[in-house]
């Protein structure tokens, strides 16, 4: 690993990076086998294909693809269910609201760029009581991770030159939009990993196996970039 200095802005993906979601989303894509007559999925499998949003959660509950017919409907209920109970057991990473606050009372400033759509996204993070600087969701402009867009967009409304943040996520499309932004790609290996996926193998900056090491990287790290 090169030397660590701290950025001058976080950016955090959402789902299995700043907060783990993966127990209301597993609620929910088991409310939709159920109401299709078939048994619960097991959590572990469920989780691993949050990541990659509701459409890949409808193919795994039901074996329906995206072109099929039904797949849509199938969607809308499962984001149905989901969203009447989107923060029953979703929390911050517990390691994270310690950094948050450590960033915060530091005076840094630090948001979120996620593909979930803000109809999702917004009622979440105000459930959990996160005021970000900036929160730019799936639906907020005509791109998309892994396109570099977004996260200029947040550095932009940060004030910040892309290439001082740090931008954390746990898949490879994240890591992909960092580096096509200039930021500092950060993988995280705790998120919603498919096996045989590793972190370390997607050329991120830097990557971290736990939130408590990355907490431990950005409260021990030099503060010579402003």
């Amino acid at each position: 690993m090169d030397r660590l200095s701290l950025p001058s802005a976080l950016l955090f993906d959402l789902d299995g990076t700043l907060v783990d979601t993966a127990p209301d989303l597993a609620r929910a894509t088991n409310a939709l086998r159920a109401h299709h007559g078939l048994s619960a999925l097991p959590y572990p499998r469920i989780r691993s294909q949050v990541s990659n949003g509701g459409s890949a959660l409808v193919e795994m509950a039901l074996g329906l693809g995206r072109e099929q017919a039904g797949h849509e409907s199938a969607r809308q209920y499962l984001l149905d269910r989901y969203s009447e109970a989107l923060a029953v057991e979703s929390l911050v990473f517990t390691p994270l609201e310690t950094l948050l606050q450590h960033w915060i009372m530091a005076g840094r400033p630090w948001g979120i760029v996620t593909n979930k759509p803000r109809a999702y996204a917004a009622p979440l993070v105000r459930a959990l009581e996160l005021e970000p600087d900036v929160l730019l969701c799936a639906d907020d402009l005509p791109m998309k991770k892994p396109d570099p867009a977004p996260l200029h967009e947040a550095a932009r409304r940060l004030d910040v030159a892309s290439e001082k943040c740090w931008y954390i996520g746990d898949h490879h499309r994240d890591v992909q939009a960092a580096r096509a932004a200039g930021m500092i790609a950060v993988a995280v290996g705790y998120g919603y990993l498919e096996a045989p996926d590793d972190h370390r193998h997607w050329s991120a900056d830097f990557c971290f196996d736990t939130p408590e090491a990355l907490v431990h990287a950005l409260t021990k790290a030099p503060t010579d970039i402003a």
